[in-house]
């Protein structure tokens, strides 16, 4: 379990957390929403053992302050901003391994479904990798280890739509572990979770727990017709892994079922051009066929 107990953590003058109280059962999978400066990710830091604070943190009775090396081994963390580090992505992914006790080859295998090709990019510092590039890699070496606990701090910011679906697959892979996803839209993370807690000022406003039925790794079968061809359209749909049948009318493929409100906001933009749109769960298209 997870136990924030009064926890209050200020930067000079300025109130970040005030008093918050929370508690996390094993494998609950928690959306952390809020707006920005809302304090979602000085809690997440205060809970790695990264600040000083006023209250108590507890994971499984050990406080993070205290014993900071033997919580971090049991997490899995994905950070909103990557770290400035300037060694190449191959010397990173064997450090973090030997680091973490966990097989590289498995933190490839996790870069590799991302989309990384680390022939191009293994002897590249991080540094000078792309934002997209680098939120895979992070992701990889926070799923390449068996940890209890996975943190996530803004996780899908620069991926792809591509790349997203397959984070979706992992994470539905790992829904037996402890999950915390930060995020400032809910729409973001909601195919994952099964609690929803809001930030506001310090202070836990809302705490929520969903249906949990939801699966991650659903996927939507898309068939888009448009009215007439439309460039701009063309590659966004594209970019979506959708394909075009006929003359830039007709676009067809699939998207992750979490990503379903994305993906609608999306369309929403092309509105003018577009004539039909059917979107249904891959088993139900089956159906259909």
């Amino acid at each position: 379990m997870i136990l924030f107990d009064g926890l209050t953590k200020r930067f000079g003058k300025t109130l970040v957390l005030d008093g918050l109280n929370l508690s996390i059962n094993p494998g609950e999978r928690l959306a952390l929403i809020g707006a920005n400066g809302a304090g979602k990710t000085t809690l997440i830091r205060a809970l790695l053992g990264e600040y000083v604070h006023e209250g108590r943190i507890f994971v499984d009775g050990l406080e993070p302050r205290k014993h900071r090396a033997q919580i971090l081994r049991q997490i899995s963390f994905v950070p909103q901003m990557p770290p400035p580090l300037r060694m190449p992505v191959g010397v990173l992914l064997s450090y973090a391994a030997s680091i973490c006790g966990a097989p590289e080859a498995d933190m490839r295998e996790v870069g590799v479904r991302l989309g990384l090709d680390f022939d191009d990019i293994n002897a590249r510092p991080f540094a000078k990798l792309s934002g997209g590039q680098k939120q895979k890699i992070l992701i990889a070496i926070a799923m390449g280890r068996p940890a209890k606990i996975i943190i996530m701090d803004e996780p899908t910011a620069n991926l792809d739509p591509r790349a997203r679906q397959i984070f979706f697959d992992l994470m539905a892979e790992r829904l037996q572990r402890t999950m915390i996803i930060s995020s400032h839209r809910l729409e973001e993370v909601a195919g994952l979770v099964n609690r929803v807690v809001e930030l506001d000022r310090g202070k836990v406003v809302l705490d929520d727990r969903v249906e949990d039925a939801a699966d991650p790794a659903a996927r939507l079968a898309c068939v888009l017709v448009l009215k007439r061809a439309d460039a701009a359209f063309a590659k966004t749909a594209a970019s979506w892994g959708l394909g075009d049948g006929k003359d830039g009318l007709q676009w067809r493929g699939e998207i992750a079922g979490a990503d379903r409100l994305r993906f609608l906001g999306m369309l929403a933009r092309y509105a003018g051009v577009l004539s039909r749109i059917e979107i249904a769960e891959r088993k139900d298209a089956e159906k259909a066929a």
